[in-house]
């Protein structure tokens, strides 16, 4: 028996809204020396662009360890990846590699912040079971024979079933709900500014940030910048120069089955044969608290628009999606599911499958917080604690920031790459 289904409603306030994009960021230095600053005398100010899960948590550690935090979001926050992932947590997938000690932090720090901000009724948080199975579409649909440990709604063409998470190791959320909850608690709590506009100018005095520029004139001067852009990274000179960050997109779907109550808190990640034959596909269904059902896959590389607010699917995933529902489970079929949403997003990947977090060599306050890929929804909170530390200390202590810093592709710069 599934638990009761959540409700879960969030007022928007004005910067939570869609409005329009910005042309590409530019960085322009100027020989004219600042003026004179105490720094005992004030908080430290931080602009932090980027309103996806990154910038988000970033802004909130920043502000609750007493920065002054301005966040500039060129459209609304979470308007993109942060809005349309999965919200899918694990404690240990990282494991081996160099993600482990940043995914363990995290996924304990989500842990916390639910308990801290409500996090079960203000945006779905909750621990789930983690499920592979083998699923093979074909028209017929035939059901397995019940002799397996799958849940009950699962009455597809599924088999070979297999625990990869439990209640301790993975949880999940709904990312756009956290993501605005974290920024309305780090508004009303801690004073951050949400600015909807456009960025024109990092303006660098003297090799070290100094204001931020927006069109329309607005300058909004600071002792460091967080650029946390997610793929839209690689559109920016003073980063594109260093490194690439490139976007993959990834498609999902929401449905709504008419029996919601029915379908219990089992995440799915697939191996899915079509019926025309090929390589076998990968998507993952991840059922919410709100009594919907999230179904991803389909990803491919292609180039970013500027506006993210115009990011749509293709026809033939979004299609592929609702045949991988129809095949795992009778609720999620046509006819016993409601579409909630056909969309797309840019998940932020690198060259070398880490992220880039850290200070940029040669521009002193200048920093970058981007490329976390499939994982940053569950590794935002770690990487905001970690960057605040890093602004605010010198140096972070929650993680060893060393492997993720953008100064490792300085060398395949020099040479061009």
């Amino acid at each position: 028996m599934a638990p009761p289904l959540l409700t879960l409603t969030l007022s928007l306030p004005p910067f939570l809204r869609p409005t329009r994009t910005p042309n590409p960021i530019r960085i322009r230095s100027s020989s004219s020396a600042p003026p004179p600053m105490d720094s005992h005398s004030r908080p430290k100010r931080v602009v932090v662009c980027g309103g996806g899960v990154i910038g988000v948590c970033t802004a909130y550690f920043l502000a609750k360890n007493g920065a002054a935090v301005t966040l500039v979001e060129k459209s609304s926050v979470a308007c993109a990846a942060s809005g349309k992932s999965g919200g899918f947590l694990a404690l240990d997938w990282c494991d081996g590699g160099p993600l482990e000690s940043l995914a363990r932090a995290s996924f304990n720090l989500h842990r916390s912040l639910a308990s801290e901000l409500g996090g079960p009724e203000s945006y779905g948080y909750r621990p789930l079971n983690t499920l592979s199975l083998t699923v093979t579409e074909s028209q017929a649909s035939e059901p397995h024979s019940g002799k397996s440990n799958l849940p009950a709604w699962v009455d597809g063409s599924a088999r070979s079933p297999r625990t990869i998470g439990t209640t301790a190791t993975t949880a999940q959320l709904h990312p756009q709900l956290f993501s605005r909850t974290l920024i309305s608690k780090a508004v009303e709590d801690y004073g951050v500014e949400v600015v909807i506009g456009k960025v024109a100018e990092v303006r660098v005095v003297d090799e070290r940030v100094d204001s931020v520029v927006l069109e329309g004139g607005r300058v909004i001067n600071s002792d460091a910048v967080v650029l946390a852009l997610g793929p839209w990274c690689g559109k920016f000179d003073m980063l594109s120069s260093l490194f690439r960050v490139y976007g993959l997109k990834a498609h999902s779907i929401v449905l709504r089955p008419k029996e919601p109550e029915a379908i219990t808190p089992h995440a799915l990640f697939l191996s899915y044969h079509p019926a025309q034959g090929g390589k076998p596909l990968d998507p993952e269904v991840y059922p919410r608290p709100t009594g919907e059902v999230y179904i991803c896959g389909m990803s491919s590389t292609e180039e970013i628009p500027d506006n993210p607010e115009e990011i749509t699917g293709e026809p033939e995933s979004i299609e592929a999606l609702k045949r991988v529902a129809s095949s795992v489970s009778s609720h999620l079929r046509e006819g016993e599911a409601e579409v909630k949403a056909e969309q797309a997003c840019f998940l932020p990947c690198t060259d070398d499958g880490a992220p880039v977090i850290g200070e940029l060599p040669g521009i002193k306050g200048c920093y970058v917080a981007t490329g976390h890929n499939c994982w940053g929804i569950l590794n935002g909170p770690a990487t905001g604690v970690a960057m605040a530390e890093l602004v605010l200390d010198g140096q972070a202590s929650i993680v060893d920031l060393s492997r993720f810093s953008p100064a490792r592709f300085v060398g395949l710069s020099n040479k061009g790459h």
